[in-house]
């Protein structure tokens, strides 16, 4: 799929109408394109998730440097910000091995790995570093908004979005 949103993104790059639209796409193909390589091949080693889907900032920045696609390489800096954030959050709230358990579990048997998540995350020492790293998640999300600039929206709303797509995963795993 990766290269058919490069190449929609690359069509509507053609003109000045869907300028905008093929930029934003474009950083995403590069999201689509690490995640799933990570979460359709190594999604059982956590370790490697971060690094896997970094794959993409060397362009990123490249092109940035070059003043080309910066709403979609600063959605996909956003998108990966965000992802470095919760994985921290899964390193310092000791949640790595439930992960990895889950990932290699027959999903019937995942509701007692899950209930082990959610006990971990709700300690004291779980629900402070979800506040400071949700905040933290906040801040640098809303900080760009105050621009007029697009790539900062995009950027802004990318990490951003970590909070809603996070909480969801939150609600699933509670009501699984």
């Amino acid at each position: 799929m990766t290269g058919g949103w490069l190449g929609v993104s690359l069509y509507l790059l053609r003109t000045k109408e869907t300028e905008l639209w093929g930029d934003l796409l474009f950083g995403f193909s590069w999201t689509w394109l690490t995640g799933s390589i990570y979460w359709g091949w190594l999604r059982w080693e956590p370790l490697l998730h971060l690094p896997v889907e970094s794959i993409g900032v060397p362009f990123a920045v490249w092109c940035l440097w070059r003043g080309w696609g910066k709403v979609g390489n600063w959605f996909y800096l956003g998108s990966l910000f965000g992802t470095a954030v919760t994985d921290g959050y899964f390193y310092i709230a000791g949640l790595i091995p439930s992960w990895r358990q889950l990932m290699q579990v027959d999903p019937s048997m995942a509701m007692p790995i899950f209930q082990n998540a959610i006990a971990l995350a709700g300690t004291p020492w779980g629900i402070s570093w979800a506040v400071v790293l949700a905040m933290t998640l906040f801040g640098v999300g809303v900080f760009p908004l105050q621009s007029q600039e697009p790539h900062w929206w995009v950027f802004g709303g990318a990490v951003l979005s970590t909070i809603l797509v996070d909480s969801l995963f939150l609600v699933a795993a509670c009501f699984a």
